[in-house]
């Protein structure tokens, strides 16, 4: 019989910083006509695009970007450095050096969320089996402890301590063969084969705990067992599992949505790459993100979907079509750009001490000489205004100090939204969305 067992997880903060249906209305369209009544037909609303001509920006915006330009001359590089495209609906609000691509950062895991949203779909899990060889008898897994990895980007402690217990519960308590691992087995964000065992041995026993993984374990809900599953053999790596393998648990991963929410929040370099080499690699990514952003594909080039590198470049433009592109493909899901990415005012992550207006949806990044912000700006006067800036060359800190200052403004003009408009709210039917373990096979003693 299978057991399912979920586990609400802590967030490794610590970790992480590292279509319409067709009706006839011909019965009572006969109706009314009979009564001497015509039903008018609606106009059919042209759709928004994602990204607006180039063309004729409002002269005000404009006249306000180059304010900011100006302010931040001084802080080490020329205006040919950076680019700024700002829109709302239909209407292209700013433009300078929108279409040409600039180093980006992180707002490459922008790119890598929509590649990984168009490949997999927000509901996806990465599914880790754990099997083994042997037979258990009277507490002890004779043979094997064998795990299949299936490229969860976020299988940290919490994640293995919960495989442990249940482990535990099905009366494993030692192991008297090997701990292998096959395919792609990620922990705690490594992907070393050495390291990811070592980990996954120690998350198991809760005696071989050190200081980092009883604070982390502080974290879980109380009542939360210790596990104990003692590993007699060593960590050894193989390229299939054999063919006596039997599964006893299903690990099922976070959706992908919430992985994204967690990677963006965090910025998490090593999920981002996970991620791109889970959609077919950086050149992937660029392509995938381009077309579903409708914007040239020598706009977003990417050599890794994490933006740990001055070569990733992107134009302010893709990054705003890519945002809106993310938006178009989440409202089939009943979902908003705020149920992957950080909303201001609301949600921990390295945007915590920034001083952006409230209820934006954004992403920023970071480099020694560089910082970009892209997202969805709400206002009362302009609707939702679409945004990327991106600065190089010049000092990081205060290229964002001038970033908040100069949204901080716009939005005062423009009007203080109090409130999260429909399309920047997150999903409350997300928030149930957890990891589980499944109990495939109990094998009694």
């Amino acid at each position: 019989m299978q057991k399912i067992l979920c586990f609400t997880t802590a967030l490794s903060c610590s970790l992480l910083a590292l279509v319409s249906g067709c009706s006839s209305n011909s019965d009572s369209n006969a109706s009314s006509a009979l009564n001497g009544v015509v039903n008018a037909v609606a106009p059919i609303k042209k759709p928004i695009p994602l990204i607006v001509a180039p063309e004729n920006p409002d002269p005000a915006t404009t006249a306000k970007v180059e304010q900011y330009l100006k302010s931040i001359a001084p802080l080490g590089s020329n205006q040919q450095t950076h680019g700024v495209w700002m829109q709302s609906g239909d209407k292209l609000l700013a433009n300078h050096q929108g279409t040409v691509p600039i180093t980006a950062a992180s707002i490459s895991k922008v790119a890598t969320t929509l590649a990984t949203l168009k490949t997999f779909g927000p509901d996806h899990v990465f599914v880790t089996q754990i099997g083994t060889n042997g037979t258990i008898e009277n507490g002890v897994l004779k043979g094997d402890l064998i795990v299949q990895g299936g490229q969860d980007p976020f299988f940290v402690w919490e994640e293995a301590i919960g495989v442990g217990n249940t482990l535990n519960q099905m009366g494993i308590k030692r192991v008297t063969g090997n701990l292998v691992l096959v395919d792609k087995f990620y922990m705690n964000f490594s992907r070393s084969s050495d390291t990811v065992g070592r980990l996954f041995q120690t998350a198991l026993n809760s005696r071989l705990w050190n200081r980092q993984v009883n604070n982390i374990y502080a974290t879980l809900p109380a009542g939360t067992a210790k596990p104990q599953v003692i590993i007699n053999g060593k960590v050894k790596t193989d390229a299939t599992v054999p063919p006596n393998f039997k599964l006893l648990v299903r690990h099922n991963s976070y959706p992908v949505a919430e992985l994204l929410k967690k990677m963006n929040n965090y910025s998490n370099n090593a999920m981002a790459d996970m991620f791109a080499d889970a959609v077919g690699g950086a050149s992937v990514v660029s392509q995938k993100a381009s077309e579903a952003a409708e914007v040239p594909q020598n706009e977003i080039y990417l050599i890794n979907g994490s933006g740990l590198t001055y070569e990733n470049k992107i134009s302010p433009r893709a990054a705003v079509g890519m945002f809106r592109a993310i938006e178009k493909h989440l409202q089939q899901y009943n979902m908003t750009v705020a149920d992957v990415f950080t909303v201001t005012g609301q949600d921990k992550g390295v945007l915590e001490q920034r001083k952006i207006p409230k209820f934006s949806v954004v992403k920023s990044g970071s480099l020694d000489t560089v910082s970009a912000l892209v997202g969805a700006l709400p206002t009362q006067n302009q609707g939702t205004v679409w945004f990327a800036i991106m600065n190089k060359s010049g000092d990081l800190v205060k290229y964002r100090k001038e970033q908040d200052t100069f949204l901080t403004k716009k939005t005062t003009e423009w009007g203080v939204a109090t409130a999260s408009p429909t399309e920047l709210l997150p999903s409350p039917a997300r928030q149930a969305k957890i990891s589980t373990s499944e109990i495939i096979t109990v094998q009694k003693p």
